[in-house]
């Protein structure tokens, strides 16, 4: 049995997000915005983080363009209650992390970034056809 790319995505989150401590949930996002995957977050919910956090990365790439400072490799955003953690995939999507306060912030960000490093990878690599054999 063969692992739609979806549930492929889905692993790649729970084996990942799973170890980090206070764990809220994630979207994975296009960069126009649009959910691709979510994890532990209600579907109306991870559509609208997504919506949201595409302006937030967009904005942070404009930024460091304008600035010369390359690749944004991620953008921690404190709240009273919430940690957001915001990282790019490789080209075209973005993975958005959320955890309560009990997470510690090392392991959030370097947990985002293996995180999204690994979905940049499986989002980049081409389809694998099948070639006939003569």
């Amino acid at each position: 049995m063969t692992m739609t790319a979806s549930e492929m995505i889905y692993g790649i989150l729970d084996n990942n997000l799973s170890r980090i401590a206070g764990i809220e949930g994630a979207v994975l996002l296009s960069n126009d915005g649009i959910k691709l995957s979510a994890y532990l977050l209600e579907r109306d919910q991870a559509e609208r983080i997504a919506a949201a956090a595409s302006g937030i990365a967009a904005t942070m790439k404009a930024i460091s363009r304008e600035i010369d400072g390359g690749r944004v490799i991620r953008q921690l955003v404190e709240m009273d209650d919430r940690y957001l953690c915001v990282v790019g995939c490789g080209e075209g999507s973005t993975l958005i992390v959320v955890t309560n306060r009990k997470a510690r912030l090392g392991e959030l960000g370097g947990e985002a970034v293996r995180t999204a490093q690994a979905l940049g990878e499986w989002l980049g690599t081409p389809e694998r056809t099948s070639t006939p054999t003569p």
